[in-house]
This record gives C-alpha cells, structure tokens and sequence, in this order.
C-alpha cells in the first residue's frame, strides 16, 4: 500500500496558523472522521459552496495526511501558481477535457495521496441550488475507478457564510462500494458510482442542517 506523502513547508505553516482560527472563530467540527482511510491514496468527494472548501475538508486530518485538489488554469501565474501548488493544487483546464489532470489525479491517487474533487463542477450561487441543477460529473469516480483506491463521500456546510463566522460543519462517509462494478464498461461503472456517490454526499450534507 503507499504510503501517505507529507506536505511542503508552506502546506504546514498555513495550516498550523489557521488551525485555532478555524476551530475557534469559525467554530469548525467534523463527524464522521472514523470513516475515513487512515493510510493510502483515495478520492474524496463534497458538496461545493467556495473556493475554500478544501481547507475545511483536510483540516482533521493535518498534519497526517497531504490532500491534493484540482485548480483552473488561470490561476497558474507566478507567483501564485507556486502558492497554489504549494498548497496542494495542481493545474486543470475547465470547460474541456482535461486528460493531463485526469492522469495526474490517477497518478496522485495511486501514490497515495488524497485527492479532493467536486463532482457538481461548479460552486453553488448565492447559497442556493440552482433551480435546475447539471448532471453531476463522473470525474471523481472515474479517477477512484481507474487508480482502484476507495472513494469517500463528505459533506459540507458553512463555507458560504464565512463573513458570518461560520459555523463550518463536515460530515464525512464510508467509502462508496465500488467491488460490483468491475464487470461494468468503463463508462458505465463511472455513471453507478457517481450515482451512488451523489445519493451519499446528499445525505451527509442533510445530516449537517
């Protein structure tokens, strides 16, 4: 199994700065942290409401685990891009196929990271659903799928009201049961998981209102 890699520097030092402001100001709590895999690569997937969902999601596990996330490409400009990728994003090109990213994610999971997606594509406006909401993406199961490391659903609430302080709430699931789909296409067995996937954030998220 691989090994859990360890963050840079600069993953370290935001992180134990943020730390109490996050778990007093913000009055962040999680459940559900038992569910999670202790070691090895694997896919985590949310609810999107900011650009600051990943922090909430990965701070429980600090400084164990090293979870990594998709960023657009238009962010990559020095010096932020080596903000970004010190802080664990690597590059995706949105509202295309991004085959690189797809393989990186793999690559990233295989080797034991964690890998932070958000199967709605975009962040929810105005703190509301749309009225008529996309089909969810099969990004995130695709890549568990293919690198063969668990998928786990997690829930989250409260990043949409940061100037209110909060409170940020995660919930966090068992892993999504992949083991019957192995006889599935490719395609197909995306669609099962992401439905399943979809079914357990949803319920997560419920558990946190």
């Amino acid at each position: 199994m691989a090994r859990p890699h360890r963050p840079s520097w600069f993953y370290y030092v935001v992180a134990a700065l943020s730390w109490p402001v996050l778990k007093t100001v913000f009055r962040h709590r999680a459940i559900g942290v038992a569910n999670v895999p202790p070691d090895g690569g694997f896919v985590m997937a949310a609810n999107h409401w900011s650009n600051f969902d990943p922090w909430p999601l990965a701070l429980d596990f600090f400084p164990r685990r090293y979870f990594r996330f998709m960023a657009k490409a238009e962010l990559f400009w020095f010096p932020l891009s080596a903000v970004i990728t010190a802080g664990g994003g690597f590059k995706v090109r949105r509202g295309e196929r991004d085959d690189e990213a797809m393989d990186t994610a793999v690559a990233l999971a295989r080797d034991g990271h964690v890998v932070v997606m958000f199967p709605e594509g975009t962040r929810r406006r105005k703190g509301l659903r749309k009225k008529y909401e996309a089909r969810w993406h099969t990004g995130a199961a695709r890549i568990a799928l293919e690198a063969g490391v668990p998928l786990v659903p997690a829930g989250i609430a409260g990043t949409n009201r940061l100037a209110r302080l909060g409170p940020l709430r995660v919930a966090y699931g068992r892993p999504i049961e992949l083991g019957d789909l192995s006889s599935l296409p490719a395609a197909d067995a995306a669609q099962v998981a992401t439905h399943r996937l979809q079914e357990a954030i949803t319920e997560l998220e419920r558990s946190l209102s």
